[in-house]
């Protein structure tokens, strides 16, 4: 049996709020090894990174999610009772609903709903002068992305509810204003969306067919009970909140272009070149830092021990910046996916392991259709400058961005 490297720290929780993104890789770069011990708020952890460690972590005879997040997570970003706390035939029966609402044309409506807003919010942009992207993709992706769930949303309410949204966002690594910012946003979020599925299910409000409200509220669990309306609330906004929060790679594909300018024209009516340029944009900037999980029953793995019960946390960022599985991890090289056939467990920004069956996130094939709208948006209908700011990414702060939101100027439309 071989001991599992311990990090000096009787306790680490400082440090990770410190550190960051940069805690798991570095880390594990300062012990040699993919698994490090240490204890979080107390409680002994392990972490992981890489694609072994990755496609261990999502094997469900091993790990089981329940209390795995913690609580301050899930009372802000992902909602108490969401799929994303569930296993076996109730994790089935809720991911099931969720891959039910994925379908191709869905995707693709979806982004065109995005492109949409995008073009039409040119000509105001060309008027006002500086912008902030990341806080306007936020808003057009809350307003395609509840027109496309049958969600209603009234044109004055879309800041609030945007606001709300992003609060949820910000709040589970923060402490203070932050995080009290993230539990009153998570509460009006539900309180919005439990009052409309209230109204979906009585027939007081018209929900489309298919549309993401009526199949949630119309979701019976394994046992064939309708869910409760506050649970209904949290999955629906497990729809609506990643989607905007996809603002984000938004702005970092921005970004990229702007610090790899050669790019522009590559991606330019390329389609191959573009879903390139997303993965890497994907992998090389911070989203998730880390998932976390428990070990259902004791086993081995490489000569380590692994104890029931044991919380365990996969490095999402650290896998991604692995030197074995991405040379060159810290440089944005956007030709490292030509003629890429996908891997589960080495590519894992929103989660590893299958759609249909895992804890893989199952809005990612959104994302990708939303961030390769934004890219053509960017470099075929519109032109701008990006003016002097401060560009950039303090890892501690989770999510990271730069402080400015990625201001733009001198907007033209360009078709």
């Amino acid at each position: 049996m071989t001991s599992i490297p311990t990090d000096r720290s009787p306790d680490s929780t400082l440090a990770l709020l410190r550190e960051g993104y940069r805690f798991v890789g570095d880390r594990c770069d300062r012990y040699g090894s993919d698994i490090f011990q240490t204890r979080l708020m107390l409680e002994p952890t392990i972490f992981l990174r890489g694609r072994p460690a990755a496609k261990l972590f999502y094997d469900t005879d091993r790990f089981v999610r329940h209390g795995a997040l913690p609580t301050r997570g899930q009372r802000t970003l992902t909602g108490v009772g969401g799929v994303q706390g569930l296993d076996g035939a109730a994790h089935r029966a809720r991911k099931a609903m969720f891959m039910s609402i994925m379908t191709a044309t869905a995707v693709r409506h979806l982004g065109q709903l995005f492109e949409d807003e995008w073009r039409a919010r040119i000509p105001a942009w060309t008027e006002a002068g500086p912008v902030a992207l990341c806080e306007e993709a936020g808003r057009m992706l809350t307003r395609a992305v509840c027109a496309w769930a049958g969600v209603p949303l009234a044109d004055g309410d879309v800041a609030r509810r945007t606001a709300d949204l992003h609060a949820t966002i910000e709040a589970p690594a923060a402490v203070g204003p932050r995080h009290w910012r993230g539990l009153l946003g998570r509460r009006r979020a539900e309180h919005w969306i439990g009052d409309l599925i209230e109204r979906a299910r009585t027939g007081r409000l018209p929900a489309p067919e298919g549309s993401a409200l009526r199949v949630v509220a119309d979701h019976r669990d394994e046992q064939g009970r309708l869910l409760p309306r506050r649970i209904a609330a949290v999955e629906l906004l497990n729809v609506i909140r990643p989607t905007v929060a996809v603002d984000r790679f938004v702005m970092f594909a921005a970004l990229a272009l702007h610090d790899h300018p050669r790019w522009r024209d590559r991606v330019r009516g390329d389609d191959a070149a573009t879903e390139s340029f997303v993965q890497e944009v994907r992998r090389y900037y911070p989203f998730f830092p880390m998932s976390a999980a428990r070990v259902r029953r004791p086993f081995e793995w490489q000569g380590h021990h692994f104890p029931q019960g044991r919380r365990v946390l996969l490095g999402l960022y650290a896998t991604n910046h692995h030197p074995q599985l991405w040379p060159e991890p810290e440089r944005f090289r956007p030709e490292r996916f030509t003629g890429w056939r996908g891997d589960p467990f080495s590519l894992i920004p929103q989660g590893g392991g299958d759609h249909l069956t895992g804890h893989r996130c199952p809005g990612e094939w959104l994302t990708i259709e939303l961030m390769k709208r934004a890219v053509t948006n960017l470099t075929c209908a519109m032109s701008y400058r990006v003016p002097p700011q401060d560009l950039a990414l303090d890892l501690s702060r989770v999510p990271a961005q730069p402080a400015s939101g990625l201001v733009i100027d001198g907007i033209r439309r360009s078709d």
